[in-house]
């Protein structure tokens, strides 16, 4: 078992249960990534380049998928979350049925065709 899939499943509830119902969906969408463990949780590649990660905050009770090129993100932009980030933008979950999946999948798809685009906007 891989080391993110070990993190996801040695959450407590109701992390994992999110956790695991959005990493059914990105990996369904996109057969190509790839799930690594990087800085202490589940990181997505896309073609050995940065394309989101899972950040389930424990204290504030919360799962954030963190777009790694939201600098450049247009769709749905009224429900990325950028407070207290310079850069990143996600999409937060306190529950499993706050999970919209159209919501999710549409700005997913953005991102992934924004996959040769760098980390920050550059003019």
């Amino acid at each position: 078992m891989k080391p993110a899939e070990e993190y996801i499943l040695n959450q407590p509830e109701p992390f994992k249960s999110i956790l695991l119902h959005l990493q059914i969906l990105i990996e369904a969408t996109f057969s190509e990534v790839d799930l690594q463990f990087k800085w202490k949780i589940p990181f997505y590649y896309l073609n050995e380049k940065p394309f989101c990660y899972l950040n389930p905050s424990k204290k504030k009770g919360y799962v954030d998928v963190v777009f790694w090129v939201s600098a450049h993100l247009t769709k749905y932009n009224e429900h990325l979350i950028s407070e207290n980030r310079k850069v990143v933008k996600s999409l937060r979950y306190f529950k499993i049925e706050d999970i919209n999946e159209e919501i999710l999948l549409s700005v997913l798809k953005e991102a992934h065709s924004l996959k040769g685009k760098g980390f920050y906007k550059r003019n």
